[in-house]
């Protein structure tokens, strides 16, 4: 499947794509210059409406196959021990609308992500005042948004198998960079599990339930599930791949978005992340993935936060495609092209800059 949709191309993008498109953000990726995304720039996508809440009246629930069920007011959680940690979310669908044929729904390119700093109070620990029973295999998180998708009527739910849930870096957050949680990332209350995709961390977070069988839910097996094709399957969207993007280099035509450079010496830079494995190495291409050089990586603010690299690039005049890819630890790579699926999920391919190096360019 082609990478890169023309603008002829993607001219079919639906009105209710355009709708979605205008109601969620993506982060302006001259914003990856931030180690921490402030919270406006941060990406941002609500499934159905922004619930009305009140943090002195809200409720948190635990319940379902535990031995002491346990309601929670947002006054108790924040005398809990806090936590704050920097974290990088991103979209399972950033990606989607480079892929032809485009899965029809938010059209992210590649902007779906943010790094922020979180504050909250470890889940495990009140799971573990609530008695979780024997023979427990997932925990259900309810937000309090509520709305139709797949022809169903529901809440928000999303499970995480028990082991999952009981990791000491799942939080219950309340704060993000340092403030109190605003109404369109889940005030008064979120959950936040680093290293998945963002579909995971549930938001306005009112109930919690131990379970004995796994859930099917439509966010959990309806959606949220990489088909090759209608007859696959599948496999549900977990963890986040690793990925890299470059810092938007030069300056920028209004419409198209497309780069200019003056000739020079320039510091190529960007951000790198995988929820699998930390990263291992980041490598740039400036002639559209012909050949690499391996980049130089910053400092990492958590195991859960993005890092920074960079790399110099001594540039001629002429149209050049600049492209970073990703590796972790773990082995996991980007691939060149895109791996299509019906869904539009988990897109990782290498991010292609097209660029045009001419004297007389600011920059």
């Amino acid at each position: 499947m082609g990478m890169h949709p023309t603008a002829e191309g993607a001219a079919g993008i639906t009105m209710q794509e355009l709708q979605l498109a205008a109601r969620n953000h993506g982060m302006p990726l001259e914003a990856l210059r931030y180690d921490i995304t402030p919270v406006g720039l941060h990406y941002l996508l609500v499934h159905f409406d922004i619930p009305e809440a009140d943090e002195r009246t809200w409720r948190l629930e635990i319940g379902g196959h535990v031995r002491s069920p346990l309601v929670v007011t947002m006054e108790q959680l924040r005398e809990r021990a806090a936590v704050t940690m920097p974290v990088t979310l991103e979209c399972a669908g950033n990606g989607r609308a480079r892929l032809d044929p485009r899965p029809v729904s938010q059209p992210w390119l590649e902007e779906a992500v943010g790094t922020a700093e979180w504050t909250g109070t470890p889940l495990g620990p009140l799971l573990q005042e609530a008695g979780v029973g024997h023979g427990a295999v997932e925990v259900l998180f309810a937000g309090a948004d509520r709305g139709v998708q797949g022809g169903l009527e529901h809440d928000y739910e999303r499970s995480l198998p028990l082991q999952e849930a009981m990791d000491a870096d799942v939080l219950l957050v309340w704060g993000v960079n340092g403030g109190p949680l605003p109404p369109q990332h889940g005030y008064p209350l979120r959950l936040l599990v680093p290293g998945w995709y963002g579909m995971t961390s549930v938001k306005w977070l009112r109930r919690i339930t131990v379970l004995t069988e796994p859930f099917a839910g439509y966010q959990q097996t309806g959606s949220y599930v990489i088909h090759a094709s209608e007859d696959d399957p599948g496999v549900p969207v977990t963890r986040i791949e690793p990925r890299s993007l470059l810092l938007p280099p030069g300056i920028a035509e209004f419409e198209s978005r497309s780069r200019f450079m003056a000739p020079g010496s320039h510091l190529l830079r960007g951000r790198a992340w995988s929820g699998r494995a930390p990263i291992a190495m980041v490598e740039v291409s400036t002639d559209g993935g012909r050949s690499w050089r391996q980049a130089t990586l910053g400092e990492q603010p958590s195991r859960w936060a993005w890092v920074g690299w960079s790399l110099p690039w001594e540039a001629t005049p002429g149209e050049h495609e600049l492209c970073s890819r990703a590796t972790d630890t773990a082995g996991n790579s980007q691939p060149l092209q895109s791996r299509w699926n019906t869904g539009g999920y988990a897109n990782n391919a290498v991010q292609r800059v097209q660029v045009t190096v001419r004297q007389g360019t600011a920059g």
